[in-house]
């Protein structure tokens, strides 16, 4: 025989202590179920979308390579009104997009074409590893060091001045000071 017993809540309505059972409003599912159906959602979709092949553009490609001119600016962004070399390097996009090659392809034939400079991120191969891994390592090396300094400044007592080390340390004196300063209520 299973004992059921009711408690008075908050306002006017009964709750069941047995199995969780409401009575005057329905049960709400756990969050915790809520947020793992909502990730899992939304990382299959961000997945599906990333399988599905986008068509590059001149202008999303325009935007990953500088400009070989000498201005050193993306390609879209070129400074110069009639830049011969912009006009030559998009007209070679529109013509890989043409034929039907993917961005990858079509910025391993512009850096095969103009050199691995035209890229505005270089590939984390190589010598150019060192660009992706450098400031992530200067930055924990700097860390380091401030925390090692920190460590020591407040490790180190503050020294006693001339003054304060000269001070005699006789019992007697010491008493002398004491009562001299409760007479003139400064202790």
């Amino acid at each position: 025989m299973t004992s059921k017993t009711t408690v008075r809540g908050p306002g006017s309505e009964f709750r069941s202590q047995n199995r969780g059972i409401t009575h005057g409003r329905p049960r709400t599912p756990d969050l915790g179920l809520r947020t793992i159906l909502l990730t899992v959602t939304l990382l299959a979709a961000s997945v599906a979308r990333a399988d599905t092949a986008r068509q590059p553009t001149v202008e999303s490609l325009g935007n990953q390579v500088q400009c070989v001119c000498g201005c050193v600016a993306p390609l879209n962004q070129c400074p110069h009104i009639d830049c011969a070399t912009r006009t030559e390097m998009q007209a070679f996009m529109k013509k890989e997009i043409a034929d039907g090659k993917n961005e990858t392809a079509i910025l391993q034939d512009l850096s095969l074409r103009y050199g691995v400079q035209v890229l505005a991120a270089p590939p984390a191969r190589g010598f150019n590893l060192a660009v992706w891994i450098l400031p992530g390592a200067g930055l924990l090396a700097g860390l380091g060091i401030v925390l090692v300094i920190v460590r020591r400044w407040r490790g180190k007592p503050a020294p006693l001045s001339p003054a304060a080390a000269s001070l005699p340390s006789d019992p007697k004196m010491l008493r002398a000071v004491e009562e001299e300063m409760k007479s003139t209520r400064l202790g």
